[in-house]
């Protein structure tokens, strides 16, 4: 339960990683953790997912974007070309939380999965706190902030004029 505490309210936790809560869910959909690709044959169809912790698209790679997820056993690299990411754009900048279907490019030590589709899950984050009757802002203290008097300018605003 902390660690869906810490989740909802810091989007993180030192405890525990939230698909760690999602596993059994991904693994009916016959979704792989990320560790499994260590051992994955070159080729093979794979369906994995991960909170999304880097996206690259450097400029040098032609339009080839690069995705790192993380899952609660490990991290794994994502190669999306620049046609999937066409078909995929608001899904690759946009989710937290991804679920990627694609096969499997070994060479020696280095792994990646080439993206073939890519599906936006970040709504199970939020189904999370919900499953366990957290409201994600809920538990905070409400910020209060000062009351303005009217006519007086702030100080930004004052400088925001050369006064």
């Amino acid at each position: 339960m902390e660690v869906l505490e810490d989740y909802a309210a810091l989007r993180l936790s030192l405890k525990n990683h939230p698909l760690a809560f999602l596993r059994d869910g991904l693994a009916a959909q016959h979704v792989q953790p990320l560790s499994s690709l260590q051992n994955a044959p070159n080729g093979k169809r794979i369906t994995i997912a991960g909170l999304v912790i880097c996206r690259q698209r450097p400029g040098s790679a032609k339009g080839v974007v690069f995705l790192t997820l993380e899952d609660e056993a490990g991290t794994g690299n994502i190669v999306v070309w620049p046609d999937r990411f066409e078909r995929y754009r608001r899904i690759t900048i946009g989710a937290r939380l991804m679920r990627i279907e694609g096969r499997v490019q070994r060479s020696g030590v280095v792994v990646h999965v080439v993206a073939e589709r890519l599906h936006d899950i970040s709504s199970s984050l939020l189904q999370l706190t919900a499953q366990h009757g957290m409201n994600s802002t809920a538990h905070l203290p409400k910020v209060l902030r000062p009351k303005r008097q009217t006519g007086r300018k702030t100080p930004r605003e004052m400088a925001w004029r050369g006064e």
